[in-house]
């Protein structure tokens, strides 16, 4: 939980200083005045990054630092954004100073904005990341082993654009490191959804109060039990297409998951209103495998999604809110004050 947090130089805030409630906390106010830039600074604080910029765009315009001060329940924080001499990032937790946000000292946090509300019609890319952005924060080194991946990939397709006599020369360390690094990726992204899979129908129904049946399944064109020698020998089968593309054509970047109802694609056959239920769903079941990973009851941040819910799906998700230390955004306080029979903390900005 987070008690109140403190911006200076942080985006469109000069200096500036919040309270916080430990259970709904509804930030108000017209387009552009600074809501969402609030939200972002508590996932910075949570989890050490935007989900919208670099880090050296989190400075307000012409400032040479940025700083989030904030107290949890357990411990002050502050991060620190400097530009000179060198672009640098520096956590301080409890008064110890790390460069990279431990995840044993990350806030277990759930974000759900508008751009996810285009997870199943949208690009795989979505529901990759919607994969790897919850294993970041419940499984230990995944964090490292998805930039290690990405690095890894850039180097092989720097190398694919060189040609193929420079390709076939030096590819193949690239590959076996490629399969390494990607068995590891696809057989966590499989878990993962395969714990999705078993929990989303029951809540699905009980949100819908519809008979649809809904499954997950990871969608990998190689078998797991021996991806890595089966994604080495299609490495090297593909290397002359690839170098034709100029970019690798095969593993764990161009999966998906693959979502249906009643065993047909969802993007194709769900109605606008079964999506966002399923969408709903997801959300709290990523809070609900937060939780029991970390030992820890997660922070929820709705940044203007709120109104973008019809009634019965705003019941659902208030249901659900009480467990949470909750931030949302709205242009109209109204609408959300209203769901709740606890009063909830009003937090004006008009940047």
């Amino acid at each position: 939980m987070i008690q109140d947090i403190r911006l200076q130089h942080f985006r469109s805030y000069h200096d500036e200083s919040f309270e916080f409630s430990s259970a709904v906390n509804i930030i108000v106010g017209p387009n552009a005045s600074g809501k969402t830039n609030l939200l972002e600074s508590i996932l910075v604080l949570a989890r050490g990054s935007s989900y919208r910029v670099k880090d050296m765009e989190l400075l307000e315009f012409g400032q040479a630092w940025a700083r989030i001060d904030a107290q949890t329940e357990t411990a002050p924080r502050v991060v620190k954004l400097m530009a000179e001499p060198l672009p640098r990032k520096t956590y301080e937790i409890d008064g110890k100073v790390y460069s990279r946000l431990p995840q044993a000292q990350a806030l277990p946090v759930v974000l759900f904005e508008p751009n996810h509300l285009a997870l199943l019609a949208g690009s795989p890319e979505l529901r990759r990341s919607f994969l790897d952005d919850l294993l970041e924060q419940t499984k230990p080194g995944y964090a490292a082993l998805r930039r290690s991946y990405k690095r890894t990939l850039a180097q092989r397709n720097s190398l694919l654009k060189k040609g193929l006599a420079a390709a076939e020369a030096n590819v193949f360390a690239w590959n076996i490191r490629l399969s390494e690094q990607a068995g590891k990726i696809v057989r966590a992204r499989a878990e993962l959804t395969k714990t999705l899979n078993d929990r989303i129908g029951e809540l699905y129904s009980r949100l819908s109060h519809g008979t649809a049946v809904v499954t997950l399944e990871y969608g990998c064109s190689l078998p797991l039990d021996n991806y890595e020698t089966a994604l080495l020998k299609e490495l090297e089968r593909r290397l002359e297409l690839d170098v034709v593309r100029g970019f690798t054509s095969l593993g764990p970047h161009r999966d998906d998951l693959v979502v249906q109802f009643d065993n047909r694609i969802a993007s194709e056959t769900a109605s606008r209103g079964e999506v966002r239920t399923l969408i709903l769903a997801l959300k709290i079941l990523e809070l609900e495998i937060l939780q029991d990973s970390r030992q820890q009851t997660p922070i929820l941040l709705l940044d203007d999604v709120f109104s973008e819910l019809d009634g019965a799906r705003r019941r659902a998700l208030t249901s659900y809110l009480e467990r949470y230390q909750t931030f949302i955004t709205t242009t109209d306080a109204d609408v959300v004050v209203k769901h709740f029979t606890e009063i909830a903390t009003i937090i004006p900005v008009n940047r």
